[in-house]
């Protein structure tokens, strides 16, 4: 997975990729269908805010942590984008699942005759 990283009104250092990649490495294994990770960190009134946003399956997902301090705000920002992920992917697993079909009238009269009801 390719992780995009940008500073608005921060400065991004080694150890700030360092630690994104290493928030992301377990969410790149668990979703290996995911190409590219979109992550802004940005510093406004005197606090960190962290935009992930990526797509998955065919759909956009976001996600955003806030923190006046920049790790905390990464890991909110990395949970919320997992548990975003995770209902995706259990979205795209329910479609798979056959629908129960309900019997036709005629069969159904069918039945009734045959039990016995006294």
């Amino acid at each position: 997975m390719k992780i995009n990283l940008s500073g608005h009104h921060v400065d991004v250092t080694d150890s700030i990729k360092e630690h994104v990649n290493e928030k992301f490495s377990k969410i790149a294994t668990h979703f290996p269908t995911l190409i590219s990770l979109d992550v802004i960190i940005s510093k406004e009134h005197g606090e960190y805010q962290v935009e992930l946003r990526t797509n998955y399956e065919g759909s956009r997902i976001s996600a955003s942590g806030c923190n006046g301090v920049m790790y905390p705000a990464i890991a909110t920002a990395a949970k919320k984008l997992d548990a975003a992920l995770k209902h995706r992917k259990g979205q795209l697993k329910a479609d798979l699942h056959e629908k129960p079909v309900s019997t036709t009238p005629e069969i159904a009269h069918e039945i009734v005759q045959e039990m016995k009801l006294v």
